[in-house]
């Protein structure tokens, strides 16, 4: 693939020593892709791929990212489906809408916004989603497929770090990835990408011991630990690439942008590097979702 516009500085202020690895351009050419081969779908068979996107409660950044999706749907050509349920919706309650969405055969993908109310079990949420239908990468099946090297469909976050990688020609096999986080849908699938593209990769959180020392050895560093300017500068191996996948209030990263773009050869920048990809990534797993179900007898 083609390496992206190389240019040594950015409107995010990063520094003459690191490249900003930007997943605007390329998320744009994913769900222009997915356009066109929803476009294709539903002229040769009228289904329209639908992605049915569930919010338990009012809690605004959540409000926010499911309109936020919706409305990139609707530019793919993919219909959307919105369930809002009340805050004192029960793990019970919530398991049934999602067992009717996955036997409704007009919908084709499911996305619960996550986190849940703390009343609701998200695990057993999660396992209410169909495996043909998690085109999120929440469930167990979805984690093995992931773990096993099995067809499946990828966490989306996970999944847009691997594509992005692969975008900026960076070099896996044999090389460390250090992954801080162990979240079942962001630290753990990506450790597991990681693997399959035979890269060595070190687990670490916010509790590992020596965390600092760890990350040094690290070719390639993925921070998903949920908390802000948490990896600093000076924990970095010179060169390495850098892989910001936190977000926190005020458009913060999990990684101290400002040090580590001193250091790190590849940086992304938040927003605009990950968390587009982790868009476009859903909504090319709901037309995917979508002509395997069509394709079905």
């Amino acid at each position: 693939m083609t390496t992206p516009e190389t240019t040594t500085t950015s409107s995010a202020g990063f520094a003459d020593t690191a490249r900003p690895m930007i997943g605007t351009d390329l998320a744009a050419a994913m769900v222009a892709q997915a356009a066109e081969r929803a476009a294709k779908l539903r002229e040769e068979t009228g289904v329209q791929p639908c992605l049915a996107t569930v919010l338990v409660g009012d809690d605004p950044a959540s409000a926010t990212y499911v309109r936020m999706k919706q409305n990139r749907s609707k530019k793919a050509g993919i219909a959307s489906v919105s369930v809002v349920l009340p805050a004192t919706t029960t793990t019970e309650e919530l398991v049934a809408e999602l067992t009717r969405l996955s036997e409704d055969p007009t919908v084709h993908g499911i996305l619960l916004q996550h986190p849940v109310p703390d009343q609701i079990d998200e695990r057993a949420a999660f396992e209410a989603i169909a495996p043909a239908k998690d085109v999120d990468g929440v469930t167990m099946h979805s984690f093995a497929a992931m773990a096993f090297g099995e067809p499946g469909f990828r966490s989306c976050t996970p999944g847009g770090i691997l594509r992005l990688l692969e975008a900026y020609d960076v070099p896996l096999a044999g090389a460390h990835a250090v992954v801080i986080g162990r979240s079942p849908i962001l630290g753990k699938p990506a450790g597991m990408l990681l693997l399959a593209s035979n890269a060595t990769v070190t687990y670490t959180h916010s509790r590992t011991q020596d965390l600092p020392e760890l990350v040094r050895q690290a070719d390639i560093v993925v921070a998903a630990v949920g908390k802000p300017n948490f990896v600093r500068g000076a924990w970095l191996k010179p060169g390495a690439v850098v892989v910001d996948a936190g977000y926190n209030e005020g458009n913060i990263g999990d990684v101290h942008a400002e040090e580590a773009a001193q250091v790190a050869s590849l940086l992304t920048p938040v927003p605009g590097g990950v968390g587009p990809m982790t868009i476009a990534l859903l909504l090319e797993q709901t037309v995917d979702a979508a002509e395997s179900q069509t394709a079905k007898p």
